[in-house]
């Protein structure tokens, strides 16, 4: 017996190279699903103890104008049911755990997913993921920013009226705006992964730029939750500026995939090469290929 222990390959090797059976591949994804779903609870659990400072940063710009326009000078809120302020709690610790587990959850997801993928499509894959991630807290920071400047906007419309808010359903607006701001930002990002798949090409993305601003401010429309005009532009104008900035992208990437095919491509004035061809032993019959003809002469 050599020494030397031959290494056992890995799950990943063995999903990549195929020599994994479609039972080990469901035993495969229900061991990452189960690590990614313990990573998740562990973060939530350590993000309940921080509930308390995301409540406050969410409160801030409803209790800045409270503060500033309230009479008791008190930033306060309604909650309609027994449970609601607990139940916020653990809300605000799922999203936070979420996002503090997601290095964890997110390798176990690609884990999985990888091994079906080429290795240039690997990498393309580490590059999106990489620009992804800031986009989305871009776009959430945006949508903070301007839920915290149109508060005291739309509250300021009825300056008569003594406001108080519900706790739940005004943090489910401004996590909603957030959200749908983070996720905004990315479809431009989507756009130009089809364009690294080779499925759309710079030309054709530049030639439909009018419908696809009529699209982003149609979606602006329907997915901003604010009724005013601002957030729809706002948004919108960000779509837009990151499309033509992909489309900038996907000039250069078409420049750089033309110059690869021309390299590798036969010049049209070079002589294909000729493979020698091994001489062919006379049949023994003669040349009407009568194998009798020889021997009835």
């Amino acid at each position: 017996m050599s020494p030397l222990k031959r290494r056992r390959p890995s799950n990943f090797q063995r999903a990549a190279d195929g020599s994994m059976t479609l039972i080990e591949h469901i035993y495969e994804l229900r061991n990452r699903l189960a690590k990614a779903c313990l990573a998740i609870v562990v973060g939530t659990v350590i993000a309940y103890f921080f509930a308390d400072q995301v409540q406050a940063f969410v409160l801030r710009p409803y209790c800045d104008y409270a503060l500033a326009h309230s009479v008791t000078q008190e930033c306060r809120m309604n909650a309609t049911g027994v449970l609601d302020a607990f139940m916020l709690q653990l809300k605000i610790a799922l999203y936070l755990g979420l996002a503090i587990s997601a290095p964890l959850w997110l390798y176990q997801l690609w884990a999985f997913v990888a091994p079906g993928l080429h290795r240039h499509e690997r990498r393309y894959t580490y590059a999106f993921a990489a620009v992804a991630t800031p986009l989305f807290l871009a776009g959430m920071w945006l949508g903070f920013e301007l839920v915290s400047r149109s508060i005291p906007i739309f509250l300021g419309l009825t300056p008569d009226l003594q406001l108080t808010l519900d706790i739940t359903g005004y943090f489910d607006f401004v996590t909603l705006v957030m959200v749908v701001f983070g996720l905004g930002l990315e479809l431009p990002l989507l756009v130009l992964m089809l364009n690294f798949a080779g499925v759309l090409s710079a030309r054709r993305m530049l030639s439909w730029w009018r419908p696809a601003v009529l699209l982003m401010f149609l979606f602006a429309a329907l997915v901003t939750p604010t009724p005013d005009p601002f957030g729809m532009t706002i948004l919108a104008v960000a779509i837009a500026a990151l499309y033509f900035a992909a489309v900038g992208v996907a000039f250069l990437n078409d420049a750089r995939r033309a110059k690869r095919a021309a390299r590798e491509a036969v010049a049209d004035d070079e002589a294909s090469p000729i493979e020698p061809v091994s001489p062919v032993d006379a049949p023994l019959w003669g040349v009407h290929g009568d194998p009798d003809s020889e021997r009835h002469q």
